[in-house]
């Protein structure tokens, strides 16, 4: 059935595979979501242990990977025009080489549809933005993450000149996060020479208050699930402008 003879999702039906224990990125998707396009959403189902002590972190990151290709087969008879991976740490944590071959593997789950995952959606967004090379980065997690939030930007010559973190104890407390909480990390990435600040992870509720820290700091805030959702649409053809999403939804 082609899309003009669908009363829903007649412009676009995107796929969005999110962990089993996030709360942020389907609300924060939905109000993005432009008219003609739906959203259909597929879980990760994944252990919700400490990411504060290694034994934990590292099995967070491994159910990730185990449950990923299976949401993405979750959503495969939706017939989807784009799937967004909703999820953070295999989009950098092994290096440009491996999310190579990591994309082109969920795109082969997926049946051939088009793959959105934050690493390509960040650095789409920063070249739109003006090529921009210097950024602060804030991380949901404590220090014990830094290095593998950091090295994908790195390996592709980024300049991380600051990186904040927001503590979560958890993956579904990574969203237990105050507007001040926010605001201090948007200030401590924002540091001399910064060009634009990069939040990432997708538990993060940031995409509204993204919008609003621009207006402080002059400079672009790219949350993690408004980046992804901007991605999807316009490697989709589709370039809805509006605001209250921060300046890649109102000027790229």
């Amino acid at each position: 059935m082609s899309n003009a003879n669908k009363i829903l999702g007649h412009r676009l039906r995107v796929g969005v595979v999110i962990p089993s224990t996030n709360t942020s990125a389907q609300p924060e998707m939905d109000d993005m979501r432009p008219y003609g396009v739906t959203n259909h959403v597929g879980r990760m189902v994944i252990v919700d242990e400490s990411l504060v002590v290694e034994p934990g972190f590292n099995s967070v990151i491994q159910a990730m990977r185990r449950a990923t290709e299976p949401a993405i087969k979750s959503l495969k008879d939706c017939q989807l025009d784009r799937i967004i991976v909703a999820v953070s740490p295999d989009a950098y944590w092994r290096g440009v080489e491996a999310h190579a071959q990591m994309l082109a593997q969920l795109q082969d789950t997926a049946g051939g549809v088009g793959i959105t995952c934050s690493a390509d959606a960040v650095e789409e967004a920063l070249a739109r933005l003006g090529g921009l090379r210097r950024i602060g980065l804030i991380s949901p997690y404590t220090a014990i993450g830094n290095e593998a939030v950091t090295q994908f930007f790195v390996d592709k010559g980024y300049d991380v000149v600051a990186l904040a973190n927001l503590g979560g104890q958890s993956p579904s407390r990574i969203a237990e996060v105050s507007l001040q909480d926010l605001r201090n990390a948007v200030d401590a990435a924002n540091a001399p020479g910064v060009e634009a600040i990069v939040q990432v992870g997708t538990n993060v509720p940031m995409a509204s208050f993204a919008h609003t820290a621009e207006q402080w700091t002059g400079k672009p805030v790219i949350a993690n699930n408004t980046v992804l959702y901007w991605h999807a649409l316009r490697m989709s053809g589709i370039d809805d402008q509006f605001d209250g999403f921060g300046r890649l939804f109102s000027c790229c």
